[in-house]
């Protein structure tokens, strides 16, 4: 009996990937199929990813470096979130041509804008050079040998497992990507911070653009005379739409997962980290939220800064309120206890601790600096300053400093503030006396003496933490000797799991690498008697529409739509009434990263695309719970409504396979 419940106290705690849980790595996908198609799957391994034939991975790209996006026509023609784009959709932005509250959509490819440092990449392969690197290959030759292989070649290698395994990616890179069309932000953010996070979401958060490429179809740099890239393989578009437990597969670069962390990482990440990053980004997100009240080019100049604040800050909220919920900590101190038991290596538990227990001052003040100092700007460029909207947006950079300063100052408890930074208060007598005039010397004398020796401190301190913990990096709160002790628990986790058999269900945490995850289309219960559905209508933004506040201001043409309903092959009926379906829900493993990933059904089809997570489920990045953690998606007819009947875009759409 005491095996028996060993047994499923591991299965519960130590293993990520139960039920819908997991993120698995493409080329290794025959290890999760049968699984797959027992849910619903239609389709096989190599349907997903192959190096031989054209295959699902050839119409997923990595997008601007940190989203996805995927091909729906033989034209180079790419789908990702509102979200995504945003920092493109704002750049050709102004009050004239508001892009951000109008929307824009061309009317022939001579209109699409192209975007500067703009990108994305097609994953050619992957690949396990873990035996190459052991024989002495360094990962630098293996990366240049594989650049070497073709024009616009990017690689990496990347570790799995916190080094247990070594993969290289190979990826074909495109910098001529172009804006083709974008929603009202009333359609594209609708709801905007309030509805982050949220479920019932009405959020039409999606974006278009295409990939243009050289006549031979290779990456080239912008140029009139490129043409649409056609891609090996673009997705099939499904119109049949979605009900409660339908399959559903999402494909993407999901960003940073800590799976396997310590109860004390948790700890630290649920009562000092989250608290204190919430903190600070509340008071910075109420003076830019002030200053763009106060006026319209405001409002566009900090649009895509505020999102980005905003996004963070209410996403650890929800991840505070899930770890207590759930126990996390609690479930990872008995997983510990039970590790110890099983595989007899307490030793490398206690050295983790011990480390963990060293880096915490540098891992906290680095976060601190991140999100205070660093995120300021010292020095402004005469062109700047030549720009009307420098004048207007002067208040609002010197509020940010004094709060940054002030915040700073309060908080850097763990390591004293530096020797410079406490000269300048201890001279101008308060931190935001200093900050105001640190803010002049950086606007007007950028070479002052004050203003260097402050950003030569700063500089110091940052590269003392990084020399501290033996690594740039700040993922998973790691230091080059806890990678070491990492790796070792890691693998001793998955010789625990070989020893039960069941070695094939823990996945590498996600890096920013192509994964699929696998689940279905499902509601949840909420809270006690309140069952939430998993899908909502167009009926659900006409009830939230008030064109007093921004963010649910929705079109006319919107408005007219539904009073009409003259929804045409995008209508359906649904309880009777004749609506358009806007978003559902379904318990793919997801996290940042995946905003944009096509969400396909079961015969590889898109149905939707993924663009948040239930406020719920923000957690999951640290415990995937599948009873309520869901990914929110937007339903691809709605895309498709809004591209034809908002826009007046149908063109678009004889591009795409629509089924």
């Amino acid at each position: 009996m005491k095996r028996i419940l060993l047994t499923l106290f591991s299965l519960l705690l130590v293993l990520p990937a139960l039920a819908d849980g997991g993120m698995w790595l493409p080329s290794l996908i025959s290890h999760r199929i049968g699984d797959m198609r027992a849910k619903g799957f239609r389709l096989t391994a190599e349907d997903i990813y192959s190096i031989n034939k054209a295959s699902m991975k050839d119409a997923v790209v990595l997008f601007d470096g940190g989203c996805t996006g995927e091909l729906v026509s033989p034209e180079g023609l790419l789908l990702t979130n509102h979200h995504c784009g945003y920092d493109a959709i704002q750049s050709h932005s102004s009050v004239e041509n508001d892009y951000l509250t109008h929307g824009f959509w061309a009317r022939s490819r001579a209109e699409e804008l192209p975007n500067k440092n703009l990108n994305v990449k097609f994953l050619v392969r992957m690949e396990d050079v873990t035996d190459r690197m052991a024989a002495g290959e360094t990962a630098e030759e293996i990366v240049r040998k594989a650049e070497a292989e073709g024009a616009g070649y990017k690689a990496a290698v990347e570790q799995m497992y916190y080094g247990n395994q070594q993969f290289l990616f190979l990826y074909e890179q495109f910098d001529d990507v172009r804006l083709v069309a974008a929603p009202p932000s009333s359609i594209g953010k609708f709801g905007g911070d309030t509805d982050n996070w949220i479920w019932p979401r009405h959020t039409g958060d999606f974006s278009v653009f295409r990939i243009y490429a050289g006549a031979d179809n290779k990456p080239a740099a912008y140029s009139p005379d490129n043409v649409p890239y056609r891609p090996r393989r673009h997705f099939t578009i499904s119109t049949r739409g979605v009900g409660e437990g339908d399959f559903t597969m999402i494909y993407g670069f999901p960003g940073n997962t800590q799976q396997y962390i310590l109860s004390d990482v948790v700890k630290y990440i649920a009562e000092v980290s989250d608290p204190m990053k919430i903190a600070i980004r509340t008071g910075r997100l109420h003076i830019i939220s002030e200053g763009q009240a106060s006026d319209p080019a405001l409002r566009i100049h900090y649009a895509a800064k505020h999102a980005s604040i905003a996004n963070a800050w209410k996403k650890w909220q929800g991840e505070v309120l899930g770890i207590e919920r759930l126990g996390t900590c609690e479930k990872k101190q008995e997983t510990e206890k039970r590790f110890v038991e099983a595989t007899g290596d307490g030793e490398v538990l206690q050295e983790l601790k011990n480390e963990f227990a060293r880096a915490l001052p540098y891992y906290y003040t680095r976060e601190l600096l991140a999100e205070t100092l660093l995120t300021l700007r010292y020095g402004f460029a005469d062109e700047e300053k030549a720009d009307p909207i420098f004048a207007k947006s002067r208040p609002v950079e010197q509020a940010l400093y004094r709060q940054a300063f002030e915040e700073y100052a309060a908080r850097a408890t763990m390591l004293k503030p530096f020797a410079e930074f406490e000269a300048g208060v201890e001279k101008y007598e308060t931190p935001a006396a200093y900050a105001d005039h640190i803010f002049a010397l950086t606007v007007d004398d950028p070479k002052a003496e004050e203003l260097t020796a402050l950003k030569k401190g700063i500089a110091a301190l940052y590269a003392r933490i990084v020399d501290e913990l033996g690594t740039s990096s700040l993922r998973n709160f790691n230091s080059a000797r806890m990678n070491e002790l990492y790796a070792r628990y890691v693998e001793g986790l998955r010789r625990w799991a070989a020893a039960e058999k069941r070695e094939g269900a823990m996945f590498p945490d996600a890096n920013l690498t192509l994964r699929v995850a696998y689940g279905s289309v499902a509601g949840y219960e909420y809270a006690d008697g309140e069952y939430h559905k998993p899908l909502t209508t167009i009926d659900g933004i006409i009830a939230k529409d008030n064109p007093a506040i921004y963010d649910y201001d929705i079109p006319q043409a919107l408005r007219d739509l539904h009073a009409s309903k003259e929804y045409g092959r995008w209508g359906v009926e649904i309880d009777g009434r004749r609506t358009v379906p806007v978003c559902f829900l379904a318990t793919n493993h997801t996290t940042g990263g995946n905003s944009g990933s096509p969400i396909l059904n079961g015969r590889g089809e898109l149905i939707g695309i993924n663009f948040d997570r239930t406020w719920r489920s923000t957690m999951s990045d640290i415990e995937f719970d599948p009873t309520i953690c869901r990914n929110i998606a937007v339903d691809i007819r709605y895309v498709l409504m809004v591209i034809d009947r908002i826009g007046g875009a149908g063109y678009l759409l004889d591009e795409m396979t629509i089924r």
